[in-house]
């Protein structure tokens, strides 16, 4: 692949919030980011997405105000423009070029293609997985089928929709997936909607909040063995990180587990496991990409059976950049640092964008 020379001060727009459920979660990511670019190498401006979808430019960054901004504050509303410019909707003449996009938006409208889909119509080079990749990987449902259809192992599940007529009862999906099993929406992120069920009363307000942030929704097994995580970065071929271990004192890795109980969740890295077994766990993440059509930076988690069965769990193509969040810990195990890992996925992003805009030149 043909490497993108990049220029001095290349404007960096850090687009964080978004409309999904996990637009706290964002602010949090977009925060620790910041605080790793190199502003050195990049001229970098905030831009927030608000709940109503508004961009909101909030800061040009630089040393003096890092530290100081808070990326909650208000900001002029800002359009997208041809010639990858970012306009001030009440001063289209301070307009700017934006170089690349790195987006943080976790969840829906952020992860899922949407955004990515805007930008490359745009012409504009953005951190992460392509729209396909994206969609793909944001869906819990299509992902795992397609995984299984290539012979790599899931939990086992079912798929429900908002217009089924009748719902499966807790006996019926009992019977086929365990006494206890797992309800979730099939795109979410960060643990969202997602209910651990274990009998007929919890079973029915587990589907029904699922179905509050989703019209489809998988009931999935629930797997007894540790979970292991592992991070992604670059294209075909991707580069694998060591593993990481989750345990915690909640029944499962929830929401509040993640982002709200400090004390309830640990991450073990280096997950303890003989070499041949992380060779096998990297192998994997590196053909799940292949599958799933994603790349530039994402976190591959598994479930590692007591009997060493590997299966995968999902793929979070923006994954968590906080400072509790697995993917920058991973690498910073692995011998990157936070910055480097940026400046990678920066690089990454200029790179991808010129092959696409090499293909599209030979149609």
């Amino acid at each position: 692949m043909k490497r993108y020379s990049v220029p001095a001060d290349l404007h960096v727009v850090l687009v964080y919030g978004g409309q999904s459920a996990e637009h706290e979660v964002s602010l949090v990511s977009a925060r620790n980011i910041l605080d790793a670019i190199d502003l050195t190498r990049y001229k970098v401006t905030l831009v927030r997405i608000d709940h109503d979808g508004t961009w909101r430019q909030i800061a040009t960054v630089n040393d003096i105000n890092r530290q100081q901004l808070n990326l909650k504050a208000d900001g002029e509303p800002v359009l997208l423009g041809p010639g990858k410019k970012l306009i001030p909707v009440k001063t289209p003449d301070r307009a700017v070029t934006a170089d690349v996009v790195f987006p943080v938006l976790h969840g829906t409208n952020g992860e899922d293609g949407t955004i990515q889909g805007l930008l490359q119509m745009y012409g504009i080079p953005f951190v992460g997985a392509g729209v396909l990749g994206s969609a793909i990987c944001m869906d819990k449902e299509v992902s795992k089928r397609l995984l299984r259809e290539n012979g790599i192992p899931v939990p086992s599940y079912r798929v429900l929709y908002r217009d089924t007529v009748d719902f499966p009862s807790y006996d019926s999906i009992a019977q086929t997936l365990g006494k206890t099993f797992f309800v979730k929406p099939a795109n979410t992120g960060s643990s969202v909607g997602i209910s651990r069920v274990s009998s007929v009363v919890s079973c029915e307000a587990a589907i029904k909040k699922a179905f509050e942030f989703d019209d489809k929704v998988l009931v999935e097994e629930a797997i007894k063995g540790r979970e292991i995580e592992c991070a992604v970065l670059g294209y075909a071929p991707v580069e694998v990180s060591n593993c990481g271990e989750i345990t915690t004192t909640h029944s499962f890795y929830s929401y509040e587990a993640k982002y709200e109980d400090e004390e309830a969740t640990s991450l073990i890295i280096p997950a303890p496991m003989p070499d041949d077994v992380l060779e096998s766990i990297q192998n994997m993440a590196g053909r799940v990409c292949r599958v799933l059509e994603c790349g530039g930076m994402a976190r591959v988690d598994f479930f590692l059976e007591d009997s060493g069965r590997l299966l995968v769990n999902e793929v979070n193509t923006i994954p968590g950049f906080t400072s509790v969040s697995m993917y920058p810990l991973l690498w910073e195990y692995s011998g990157r640092s936070r910055s480097e890992v940026v400046n990678i996925l920066i690089r990454d992003a200029l790179d991808a964008h010129l092959r696409r805009q090499e293909l599209t030149r030979r149609r």
